[in-house]
């Protein structure tokens, strides 16, 4: 069995996800959202977020991280406070000793829902019906979920190939 963190980064709500994994099977630990005070200046809402999930890390105490792509969009400011974000997200697991993987939005809704061009409703269903039991508040959680469920697979597929054996 292994523990999986999952995280969708952004300045203002970052999500996180614990899942376990134990073959391929998945089990919702558990999920929410670190948040920021949005008048706050940059480094300090950077510092909670770092803070924040350095705790996540000691608490759940996960074998490896996901973190879910940046996309741009048009305001370049914007972009680049979620970029900012998505370097803690990345540094705070790999501070920790953790192995980091990240993917692509439409990687994680192929992966969850089965098609690229899922939207964030039929993402959110499909985690409820793969982790049971997850009582998701924001749509950030579910979007963390969904990375740690879409690196469970691809670890799960690369695991397979390194043995040789066939996917069905």
């Amino acid at each position: 069995m292994i523990r999986l963190l999952g995280i969708d980064p952004g300045l203002r709500f970052t999500g996180w996800g614990v899942i376990e994994v134990d073959g391929n099977r998945l089990r919702h630990v558990a999920d929410g959202v670190l948040a920021t005070e949005g008048d706050a200046p940059v480094p300090s809402r950077l510092r909670v977020l770092h803070d924040g999930l350095i705790a996540l890390i000691e608490t759940h105490r996960p074998a490896e991280a996901a973190v879910e792509e940046t996309y741009v969009n048009r305001n370049g400011a914007s972009t680049l406070k979620l970029g900012y974000a998505r370097g803690v997200a990345l540094l705070a697991p790999a501070l920790a000793g953790l192995p980091v993987a990240e993917y692509g939005a439409m990687a994680v809704k192929r992966a969850v829902v089965g098609t690229g061009a899922a939207t964030k409703d039929q993402v959110e269903m499909m985690v409820r019906r793969l982790l049971p039991g997850a009582s998701i508040r924001r749509a950030d959680a579910s979007d963390a979920l969904a990375v740690a469920i879409c690196h469970a697979h691809h670890r799960a597929t690369a695991a397979h190939v390194a043995q040789g054996r066939r996917m069905a």
